[in-house]
């Protein structure tokens, strides 16, 4: 009998051989396909009010990033490769082949969205389209860090220090870590509300859990910068939208559309009324968009 998504309505829930490791998805609607790729700390849950609406034109596909959620959550590995962006990108591609998606577009949040620009450049014929939200790209935010970001965004520097520090300390409470870190970026009066907060929170309690994302940030501040280093020159052809949160760090701190104009070719994108997690906070400008992105 299938699994529904308690969360996300009218889809079902399967876990994927994406090869190296075990990924959960959840599976739903028809037409076009279109991956929906998470943030920090969100599993594929977050996708809760959108991706219903996306399934009534598209074949969507959300799934919980390795380390993640509900899928597996391996060793950090020598250089921290396991989470390397582009170790992450090949699961997201093994899934959606593995699901009959040769070619699809992609929408990612947060630590979603680095995964999806990794993706366009290392499988740059499975990617059509590709939507970030809210970031920079991560070269370009590290390279550019001044001390106001460093304190807004201080858990890019704490979570990047050496095993177990910062698994140590997150585990000595991980609710109010945890309700620390969403309260402080989201700018809508309850989001997440108590159900979502309490899966998030259900997954944040596993010590692998917490080590994985640990492993996720000092990845980008290591192998994937060398890997962005070695494709200085290359651009993201795929047309990309980029939307951020006017009310957030990234928005406040970069030039967004400038930013990703330094990285792809077809760029467009705007801020709307809210802070980091849009699609929990604006589903209903996040659906205007990429309605008309998406075609």
């Amino acid at each position: 009998m299938a699994r529904m998504d308690p969360f996300l309505s009218g889809f079902e829930l399967r876990d994927i051989d994406a090869g190296a490791v075990g990924i959960r998805a959840a599976i739903g609607g028809s037409g076009p396909p279109l991956l929906l790729l998470h943030g920090h700390p969100q599993t594929h849950a977050t996708w809760h009010a959108v991706a219903p609406r996306l399934a009534e034109r598209f074949s969507v596909v959300a799934m919980d990033l390795r380390g993640y959620g509900d899928s597996d959550k391996p060793g950090g590995g020598e250089g921290h490769a396991n989470y390397s962006k582009r170790a992450m990108a090949a699961d997201a591609v093994a899934v959606m082949r593995s699901l009959g998606h040769e070619r699809f577009a992609v929408v990612g949040h947060d630590r979603g969205g680095r995964v999806a620009h990794r993706m366009t450049l290392d499988h740059p014929d499975a990617v059509t389209r590709l939507a970030v939200f809210d970031i920079a790209p991560t070269a370009t935010m590290y390279a550019r860090t001044d001390r106001a970001f460093a304190t807004a965004y201080f858990w890019w520097f704490f979570l990047i220090q050496p095993e177990p520090l910062p698994e140590r300390l997150i585990g000595a409470d991980p609710e109010f870590f945890l309700r620390t870190h969403i309260e402080g970026q989201s700018k809508t009066p309850g989001v997440p509300g108590p159900d979502l907060f309490a899966e998030y929170l259900r997954v944040y309690r596993d010590p692998a859990t917490r080590h994985a994302i640990c492993e996720d940030y000092r990845a980008a501040a290591t192998i994937d910068l060398a890997h962005d280093a070695a494709d200085a020159d290359r651009r993201v052809e795929v047309p990309l939208l980029a939307l951020w949160g006017a009310k957030g760090t990234v928005g406040r701190t970069y030039d967004v559309l400038a930013t990703w104009r330094e990285k792809a070719t077809d760029v467009r994108g705007h801020a709307l009324d809210c802070g980091h997690t849009l699609q929990e906070e604006r589903a209903d400008l996040v659906l205007a968009a990429l309605g008309d992105f998406l075609g």
